[in-house]
């Protein structure tokens, strides 16, 4: 037997599927592991029931790739800064 009801279970997907959290957070958040919301969420499209059209899951998750990328971008632009103040400031 299932240690959560189908309400959490599907509450917990549409959270995951349409927060501005990645899938990661929203589980942390609910204190599930991720592995079990990501097992969940590929089980709901599976059968179809994830309560978003193909199209809506597809964005979202193209949303959820773009905002990691985004992020590693601002991170790398960032360490570019700290190099470029370090060389700069180096004699020569």
């Amino acid at each position: 037997m299932s240690k959560y009801d189908k309400s959490f279970k599907d509450e917990a997907i549409r959270l995951a599927l349409s927060a501005d959290k990645s899938v990661a957070q929203t589980a942390r958040d609910l204190g599930i592991k991720e592995n079990t919301l990501y097992n969940w969420i590929s089980m709901a499209k599976r059968q179809g029931n994830s309560g978003l059209s193909d199209d809506k899951v597809n964005l979202i998750e193209q949303l959820q790739r773009l905002r990691k990328e985004n992020a590693r971008l601002k991170e790398e632009r960032e360490i570019l800064k700290k190099a470029a103040e370090f060389f700069a400031k180096e004699p020569r």
